[in-house]
């Protein structure tokens, strides 16, 4: 870390486009205000709506004024460095995470990262510094999508679709930690193993021809609830599978859409972070002991090439390496 806080080593966009618009160069560290905690950064998180942001979809769809270099990162781990004067639930040398979706500040792929204290936690035992930087994206959106959308009810049965994703196997460990019953839908063989770990009560690779007849011994007469995390043909089959009146949900921005059948409740929703749901999902990884896979971690200076595995077959997270 740089001992003169002035400048940082930061992966930087000078326009939004591809993967290969991500520069690693040095530039200021940003200031911070009276609410703000300045973090370390230890590790950054990657998501797919990261590639959305680097493409200026966010900037497009939200008619935000963006000022270049710009720094992407939603989400993040580290240590408290500094904090402005009316900070008080964090303090310095602190380890921390939080996510901070289009920080007016800029992101998490950066030596800094300032960020307004109501998103900053400390980091709960048993977590580690690498899975606190990914958990809060996908964990705030499966909670939402679960507690929020679904309202989901002890007892009930669950089709997770696209479970071996970042928000799907932090979703099945939601459910199961809400008394749900999981059938969970992976993408690939190594999905499939990275699930058996997780407690799912039925597990099916999403290739495999035979969702249907395995979706209908889990529930006979049909599943309650769904999520969706993903789309495409096997998807469209999987819907089928709610019983009638079902309940299903899905995070905004799931291409290609769903086909949703007659007779079904379905919902996109975001999974935008708040004080409120941010201490909501704290207290599920601390009481549940809820656990992050991640698949590949890259330099910093390699955050064009991570940009590029999001493209790519992976199961969990994508995480870069900035200061541990």
């Amino acid at each position: 870390m740089n001992k003169h806080l002035n400048t940082m080593r930061a992966a930087v966009l000078h326009r939004f486009g591809g993967p290969d618009e991500l520069i690693h160069q040095e530039v200021d560290v940003p200031t911070i205000g009276p609410e703000d905690v300045l973090i370390g950064v230890a590790y950054a998180g990657l998501g797919e709506w990261d590639a959305f942001e680097r493409q200026g979809g966010y900037a497009e769809m939200l008619n935000l004024e963006s000022e270049f270099p710009y720094i992407l990162g939603s989400e993040g781990s580290g240590i408290v460095i500094a904090r402005g004067e009316k900070v008080t639930n964090v303090d310095l040398g602190d380890q921390v995470y939080a996510p901070a979706f289009l920080n007016p500040n800029g992101g998490f792929y950066a030596e800094y990262a300032a960020v307004n204290a109501k998103y900053v936690s400390r980091i709960p035992d048993g977590l580690t510094m690498q899975e606190a930087a990914v958990i809060s994206g996908v964990g705030i959106t499966a909670l939402r999508g679960l507690e929020d959308v679904l309202q989901l009810r002890d007892g009930e049965s669950i089709l997770i679709f696209g479970a071996s994703g970042g928000v799907g196997h932090i979703a099945v460990q939601l459910a199961k930690a809400m008394g749900v019953r999981v059938f969970a839908v992976a993408s690939g063989e190594d999905g499939v193993a990275v699930l058996k770990k997780l407690g799912c009560d039925a597990i099916v690779n999403g290739k495999d021809r035979d969702i249907s007849s395995k979706a209908r011994k889990f529930a006979p007469s049909g599943f309650d609830a769904a999520m969706f995390t993903a789309g495409g043909d096997a998807a469209n089959t999987a819907v089928n599978c709610l019983r009638k009146g079902g309940r299903l949900v899905y995070p905004h921005g799931i291409r290609p859409e769903l086909r949703i059948p007659a007779g079904i409740r379905a919902a996109g929703y975001n999974g935008e972070p708040d004080p409120e749901i941010i201490a909501r999902l704290h207290r599920y990884i601390s009481q549940y002991k809820l656990t992050v896979h991640i698949d590949h971690i890259f330099e910093l200076e390699d955050a064009n090439k991570a940009h590029t595995a999001l493209q790519k077959h992976y199961v969990g997270k994508i995480c870069l390496k900035v200061n541990p």
